[in-house]
């Protein structure tokens, strides 16, 4: 084009580029719409012709207030660093650090977004960059053209913008266009812009907008398609949304699109509308579908593209962008930012379950931890292979689903361990990819001829599982004959695990990596041998008096006999931190800074050794003994109470607001205790009437139960204290990275390796890694769905189910279902809790929660009962639930969407319902 050279400045891009000729640009350049637009044509797809205005012409069009209005979004009153900065492995949110604005109330964000909208709307054109717009338009043949922004953060890989800038149709004049112009470049200053640009941690003095003006196409049909399913996650399938006209409608949802889902290698129309002619004839759906399919693998990822078809029936592509709310697939590598090549044919299917969310885990893990957990199981030797998608444990059940013992098991078990993984399990079941299957036969072989070396793997990893098995057999004999001398024997050994972590000093950041390697190597097995046997008796012998009992008593009245355990270190735990808040609240001084001040306040106190006397001495003591502990404390990555105490001071302010005695966390232990020895005391009496060597073991197996079934938090409690020495040493190590600018904070270390950080300490810059990692984790961090089964094509099994039913699970207006996990009812008001640190909870109010963990278990105290989205009756809060004797319903899909802060409800923990 004759204007292409206007604007030019030295060795930089011209003001006005054509499509064409675009798509060797830059981001910052072009911007992402422009961009895409600018390889879609230059690998010769039908792009309607045009050019873009680059962000040079914005650049000099920009008043000079806009930088001081930027930089007050930025920098929000706070430190002003922007995303990635922050420390350790909370969010930006959880930290209180800055990340793009996110500190501004809304009022205040949308007061700076009006004030730059309106300056830049004030703000002259520059004469060149008006002349090159008026001679660009008048290449392009003048006429009706689409003016549409293209901004430097939009259509990214985690952040697709999509429609936070203005974009205008059918715009004819010269005059129109640079009004066009003008009105784009202030849309990068909308209150949709601006709150979506912090939400991502964008900074606001960086981005930049370009405008892109294309030759309107008179569209008979328009609409948008998406080269994997947005709803299911499925990659094996297009779907399309077509209306007659232009497609603007569709996109701003102004009309009801014919919705089509088709089998993008086949062509195979999987749905289309029932009622009335569809908008498309299915030669345009498959030459659309391949379109669609071509421009993804030209980008390498799915693609939502908007598209037209025009009066002759020509398929035009109007835009291109990443979806990019999509679930990662199984065999992405999320550590190294590579993502599974695209594949539309579905073949060899696997099925995978998210092992964090059986934790109790909604967030994602640090790159460290994954690595830590993966070392921990034999780094996939063994026979269950896993995979981390959106830096989430997954483990593959294809090899279970195939076999037919196999699935026996799956349906026992999965119910007790996540009742909603349980209620799409027979779908799965009954899919032929994944239909049982015989294994082949094993071909004699000559004599003397050397077993593969795959199959000798795996043997001597079937043998040492093995022999850690029958080595708890002794101490799992010793338990049951001499419960009191193991538990004895628990507890001496926790002390000298305790002392074998300890490193000796002064140790170099070499030596501390060294010995955070070797703990993990020798001590989980041993862990596993001294902790495990006492609590799996306490639950042998739990199963075998429901076996004695048949026909004397139904199951789940033997939950009873699970509250109030003793000798259960959680409990303990949050028995002690109640004395401890008991105790403080005696001394005025100490109780006026709990009620008054936040969490972080008195954690900057505390750090400060600025708290009250009795409240600095007792934190301290507390913190000696449980320090180690945190929320999601799995994750090697996350900080530790020692660290960051904020969590457990919130807890001991919510605790100085039990006023009523009945209430009290100790006292509703005791209540629990009493309540499981009369039920045990009443087995034992019906059994006894059957016979009287019923009714004695009956008795012993209860007892065993009481004694031993609360040391089953004590094995993770003894691997989370291994996970926070070493998570104190890497620390340390990150510390001496940032002295020799290897890393920007310590924190950084948790987004690393132990291979990776060695490099590290022989000078190697990893920030880069460390920085992509972050973004990574940032966007995960934020999603709020994470598929609990997921198939290697992507699909979200119980999405696929909700959409295959053509809407969300049905319920009443005022009720919820899901699992029952602890009997009881309790009538209260709702308190939803994403995070647990800094969290409020008035006694009696219900918990309502997407999962818990440990962590979390200080709320349990106070709340009324507890309501989860996650989980089955053997999940973490369900067990803590009945040990506490409150109710509790688990598996409740959207229950922290459908119910709200301050709604009365009543939760029924017997029937599995929450209703209002």
């Amino acid at each position: 084009m004759a204007s292409e050279s206007a604007g030019q400045a030295g060795d930089g891009p011209g003001l006005v580029v054509d499509l064409s000729r675009l798509a060797s640009a830059s981001l910052a350049t072009a911007g992402g719409k422009a961009l895409n637009l600018g390889r879609l044509a230059v690998a010769d797809f039908p792009v309607p012709p045009g050019f873009c205005l680059t962000t040079a012409g914005y650049r000099a069009a920009a008043p000079p207030a806009l930088d001081a209005i930027a930089a007050r979004l930025d920098g929000a009153g706070l430190d002003g660093t922007g995303a990635g900065s922050f420390d350790g492995a909370r969010s930006p949110e959880e930290t209180g650090r800055y990340d793009g604005g996110r500190g501004l109330a809304d009022d205040d964000r949308n007061h700076l977004a009006r004030q730059a909208r309106e300056a830049v709307l004030a703000a002259p054109v520059p004469p060149g960059v008006e002349a090159a717009v008026r001679d660009a338009y008048a290449a392009l043949g003048s006429g009706p053209v689409a003016v549409r922004s293209s901004a430097t953060a939009e259509d990214l890989p985690f952040a697709s913008f999509a429609g936070q800038q203005d974009s205008f149709m059918d715009v004819d004049g010269a005059d129109a266009v640079v009004q066009a112009v003008r009105r784009c470049w202030a849309s990068l200053w909308t209150d949709r812009a601006v709150a979506y640009r912090s939400t991502n941690g964008i900074s606001h003095r960086e981005v930049g907008l370009a405008v892109v003006v294309q030759r309107m196409v008179d569209a008979t049909t328009a609409g948008v398609l998406f080269t994997a399913n947005p709803v299911t996650g499925t990659r094996t399938q297009t779907v399309i949304n077509a209306s007659a006209g232009p497609g603007q409608a569709v996109v701003s949802g102004a009309v009801n699109p014919d919705h089509f889902v088709v089998e993008t290698a086949s062509g195979r129309i999987l749905q289309q509308p029932k009622d009335q002619p569809p908008t498309l004839t299915g030669a345009q759906l498959r030459e659309l579908t391949s379109l669609g399919d071509d421009a993804q693998q030209l980008f390498g990822a799915p693609q939502d593209v908007e598209w037209v078809i025009d009066g002759g029936g020509k398929a035009w592509l109007t835009q291109s962008r990443p979806i990019t709310t999509l679930y990662p697939l199984p065999d992405d590598d999320p550590l190294n930012g590579q993502a599974a090549p695209a594949t539309t044919d579905g073949a060899d299917t696997r099925v995978y379950l998210c092992g964090t969310l059986l934790q109790g885990l909604t967030r994602p893990i640090t790159p460290m931890g994954l690595s830590v957990l993966g070392l921990m199981r034999g780094s996939n030797k063994g026979p269950w292979k896993y995979a981390n998608p959106g830096l989430r444990m997954y483990v593959e059940l294809t090899p279970i689903f195939r076999n037919k013992s196999g699935r026996q098991a799956l349906e026992k078990m999965l119910p007790l361990a996540d009742g909603r993984s349980a209620a799409v399990l027979p779908a799965l079941l009954e899919d032929p990819r994944f239909s049982v299957t015989r294994p082949p036969r094993r071909k004699s072989g000559r004599r003397g001829k050397a077993a593969p070396a795959r199959k000798r793997a795996k043997g001597s990893e079937g043998t040492k599982s093995l022999g850690l098995v029958l080595g708890l057999i002794p101490a799992m004999v010793r338990a049951l004959l001499w419960p009191d001398r193991e538990l004895r024997r628990a507890q001496r050994y926790q002390d000298r695990l305790a002392d074998q972590l300890v490193l000796p000093l002064p140790a170099t950041a070499a030596r501390r990596l060294q010995h955070t390697e070797d703990i993990l190597a020798t001590s989980i097995n041993k862990l596993i041998q001294a902790t495990l046997p006492a609590p799996s008796v306490g639950y042998l012998t739990l199963a075998m008096a429901r076996r004695l009992l048949r026909g004397i008593a139904k199951p789940r009245e033997l939950e009873a006999v699970l509250r109030g355990l003793p000798h259960n270190v959680t409990t303990m735990m949050d028995l002690e931190l109640w004395h401890l808040a008991v105790s403080l609240g005696r001394d005025p001084e100490a109780r006026r800074a709990f009620m008054e001040l936040e969490p972080g306040e008195l954690a900057a106190r505390y750090r400060a050794g600025t708290l009250p006397v009795p409240a600095q001495s007792a934190l301290q003591a507390f913190l000696s003994t449980y320090g180690h502990r945190a929320v999601a404390e799995i994750d090697l990555g996350m900080p530790r109470w020692s660290e960051e105490p904020d969590h457990i001071l919130g807890m001991v302010s919510n605790y100085l607001r039990v006023e009523d005695p009945e209430l009290a966390p100790d006292r509703q232990f005791a209540r629990a205790a009493e309540h499981a020895e009369a039920r045990i005391s009443e087995l034992v009496e019906r059994a006894g009437a059957k016979s009287r060597l019923r009714g004695r073991l009956v008795a012993l197996c209860l007892r065993r139960t009481r004694q031993l079934a609360g040391l089953r938090e004590l094995p993770k409690f003894c691997i989370v204290l291994v996970l926070a020495e070493m998570h104190r040493q890497l620390a340390e190590v990150g510390a001496e990275l940032v002295k020799n600018g290897t890393i920007g904070a310590a924190g950084d270390a948790f987004f690393l390796d132990f291979d990776e950080l060695r490099v590290g300490l022989r000078g190697a810059d990893l920030r880069g890694i460390v920085a992509a990692r972050r973004r990574l984790y940032d966007v995960e961090l934020r999603r709020r769905r994470v598929p609990r089964l997921l198939l290697s094509d992507g699909t979200d099994v119980e999405a696929a189910m909700m959409a295959a039913e053509a809407a969300l699970p049905q319920a009443s207006a005022d009720r919820l279902a899901g699992t029952p996990a602890s009997a009881g009812t309790a009538t209260g008001k709702v308190r939803v809790v994403m995070d647990p640190v800094g969290a409020h909870l008035e006694p009696g109010e219900i918990l309502v929660a997407p999962s818990t963990d440990p962590g979390w278990t200080p709320l349990f105290m106070t709340a009324g009962a507890l309501v989860m989205e996650m989980g089955g009756v053997i999940s973490h809060g369900a067990v803590v639930a009945r040990e506490y004797g409150i109710p509790a319903v688990v598996g409740v899909a959207d229950a922290t969407t459908r119910l709200h802060d301050g709604q009365s409800i009543t939760v029924d923990g017997a029937a599995g319902t929450v209703t209002w």
